[in-house]
């Protein structure tokens, strides 16, 4: 069986294999790529893409996904975090499922144009993937029917690479930045020893966030006309990435709109906007140095691996905060080099080559205690940047007698931060269950985590009284309770995709008939304010009017009992109503007090979301606060309202509040978000904590 390395990326994929004597990037991109994307390596790239076109049968992948769908899933590497649900062709389908049929696709390609086969393979996973992260992209793989040999991080994956060619020892730092996340990561090697002392990062910062950012440059210079297509917002998209990637090899770049408008962005005022995003990708390269104790002096080669990190003003950042010389792309090819380091670490488990890899975890693992006044703590069993594999016990106690059963929270995270801190992730429930009811001091029992150096979790519990087992195996459900039994079932579903007819046009709120580009686009009418969206309407996706405040209390201690609403929970629901609605505008209203009732450190997210008008609040002295201004804004673009309040005081004025479809409720369970039709009942408002 050939040696094979994946590097799964968030943009792009990219798969190698050992030939025996040296590695090979498998040329897998050639078909479905543009002249106009062509550029040097591209043809070894493979999007991470799954699509549909009305001009084209089946399921799309790669170019043929990224260039030709009138509908995508882009980014599904990123949505393991957390697994929301995507759309294609008006079916709804896991973040997994889609992750799988890229998989699937790449061993496809290998065979058809590579004439190779990819039945196992080292997969690689950014350094601060989460462990449901990690677990789901095992699951991917194994769906697509590939066999797992083991997970590998990105910036180790390039050290060997780089080790591997270069035949050097030292110490490297690996900025590795590419499409969703930013990893800094400090390694020894030593005789083909590998050893990651160190490894911080940043979930969600990368080429994404870069291209929001020039898109936001180019639209605040030519403001859209009119609503766009969603063909038009995809090709818009896409422009914005090709214009980003030029922008690292010339001075300017044009870019049109829908609207059939140029702007010029200059690599210096692109350079500038973007600044923030530099500065906070270097912070993790200062923790790394810093844990590990190294002086940048000490650095014996800095690799540059991903597409963002290949921007000028990114590598200039780099060099000066480090005030050395950064390793030429001519010896750490940073779009290709993690997939190589994946077929050479594949090839040294085969017995081929003299390497060993030891890595460590990037987040704690531990559980959340409760003391008896009900306060919540992360409990870490498992430190952060400890070798694995590694396994740890701590000793538990019930805080009550005569329990029959008791649930541990498996979490992952940091320990120093309130559990509700969105750095802090619930991995998943494990119910301890004991053979006969006890008082609490007879219950305490023995934790016990083993973590491979796959990133895979095990947990047992025993009992220290009589020495029995109440709680023993491996982490199966991770994050949500969705976490697809059935996930090959749903992949077959996937690849047998139709591809669904073109939509006619149907916005949600007027566009006007003269806009540039738009003189045959007739405005249709807005539903009467107060009608119910109807089962015929379903061309025109009705807006959804989220009662921010409410979602953010969901599931939290009440206030009296030291309970704080989270902004990030608020966050994930609206990600998550947006992946499920993806037609539908979205408004999020939140209470004025808001702001001041979050975590301290959630603060400035909050201001910064009410000032750029990604949520919206009441003006001061609004009779009703936020419930009055969620019912004005439903009432007036016949929105569906979000939440779990019951609007009592507000039904007389508003009976079609209770009418079926104008309401729907918000349940978070073990960190997905579940939306259902609700009917408000009659009864009084629960008190807001």
């Amino acid at each position: 069986m050939t040696a094979s390395g994946i590097d799964f990326g968030t943009t792009n994929s990219v798969a190698a294999q050992w030939n025996g004597e040296y590695v090979e990037v498998l040329e897998i991109g050639g078909q479905g790529l543009d002249a106009n994307w062509r550029r040097e390596g591209f043809e070894l790239l493979y999007p991470s893409v799954v699509g549909t076109s009305s001009l084209r049968p089946g399921t799309l992948f790669g170019w043929e996904a990224k260039l030709r769908s009138e509908q995508a899933v882009e980014a599904c590497k990123r949505m393991l975090r957390e697994e929301p649900f995507v759309k294609l062709s008006g079916e709804r389908f896991a973040a997994t499922t889609a992750a799988a049929g890229v998989f699937h696709a790449i061993a496809g390609a290998a065979e058809e144009e590579a004439a190779t086969e990819i039945r196992e393979a080292v997969i690689t996973v950014p350094a601060n993937a989460t462990g449901a992260a990690r677990f789901r992209t095992r699951e991917a793989a194994r769906a697509a029917g590939l066999t797992v040999r083991t997970l590998l991080n990105e910036p180790t994956a390039a050290a060997i690479a780089y080790a591997h060619e270069m035949e050097i020892d030292g110490e490297f730092l690996v900025f590795d930045w590419g499409g969703g996340t930013m990893d800094a990561t400090l390694l020894l090697h030593d005789d083909g020893f590998f050893d990651e002392k160190a490894s911080r990062g940043v979930n969600q910062l990368g080429g994404l966030e870069i291209d929001a950012r020039l898109r936001r440059m180019v639209l605040d210079r030519a403001p859209a006309r009119g609503r766009w297509s969603d063909s038009e917002k995809r090709m818009f998209a896409l422009e914005i990435e090709r214009a980003k990637i030029l922008l690292s090899h010339q001075d300017s770049v044009r870019i049109q709109t829908p609207d059939d408008i140029t702007v010029e962005i200059g690599q210096d005022e692109f350079s500038d906007a973007i600044q923030d995003l530099i500065n906070k990708a270097l912070d993790p390269v200062e923790e790394c140095l810093e844990q590990a104790r190294i002086d940048p002096q000490d650095l014996t080669a800095v690799l540059m691996i991903g597409g963002s990190s290949q921007i000028p003003a990114v590598r200039a950042a780099v060099s000066e905060a480090l005030d050395c010389e950064l390793v030429d792309t001519s010896l750490c090819n940073p779009m290709t080099a993690v997939a190589e380091g994946a077929a050479i670490s594949a090839a040294a488990m085969d017995g081929e080559l003299k390497s060993i890899i030891r890595v460590v975890n990037t987040h704690a693992l531990g559980t959340v205690t409760k003391d008896r006044q009900g306060r919540r703590k992360f409990s870490a069993l498992i430190d952060r940047n400890q070798r694995l594999p590694q396994q740890r016990v701590k000793s538990y106690e019930p805080t009550k007698d005569n329990v029959s059963q008791l649930t541990v929270e498996v979490w992952e995270g940091d320990p120093d931060r309130e559990v509700d801190h969105p750095d802090n992730v619930k991995l998943t429930d494990l119910v301890l269950t004991y053979p006969q009811r006890c008082k609490a001091e007879d219950g305490v029992f023995d934790l016990e985590y083993t973590y491979s150096k796959e990133g895979l979790l095990t947990v047992r519990a025993t009992l220290q009284k009589s020495g029995d087992a109440v709680l023993d195996g491996e982490v199966k459900v991770f994050g949500d309770g969705n976490v697809l039994p059935e996930v090959k079932k749903e992949l077959d579903r996937l690849l047998a995709l139709a591809p669904a007819a073109r939509p006619a046009s149907a916005p949600t709120h007027p566009q006007h008939a003269g806009s540039h580009g738009r003189s045959n686009n007739v405005a249709k009418p807005a539903p009467p304010r107060s009608a119910a969206p109807t089962a015929g309407a379903a061309a025109v996706a009705p807006p959804l009017v989220i009662d921010g405040s409410n979602l953010a209390w969901n599931g939290r201690p009440p206030r009296t009992a030291g309970g704080k609403p989270s902004f990030a929970a608020l966050e994930a629901a609206v990600r998550s109503l947006r992946f499920k609605h993806p037609d539908s505008d979205v408004h999020v209203v939140v209470d004025a007090t808001l702001r001041h009732d979050v975590a301290p450190e959630e603060r400035p997210r909050v201001e910064a979301a009410i000032a750029d008008g990604t949520v919206v609040q009441p003006p001061a002295g609004t009779e009703g606060r936020g419930d009055a201004l969620v019912i004005s804004i439903a009432h007036e673009v016949a929105g569906v309202i979000v939440s779990n309040d019951n609007f009592a005081p507000f039904q007389r004025a508003n009976p079609w509040l209770r009418d079926v479809g104008r309401v729907m409720g918000a349940t978070q369970s073990q960190g997905v978000w579940v939306f259902n039709r609700r009917v408000p009942n009659p009864a009084a408002s629960a008190q807001r904590r």
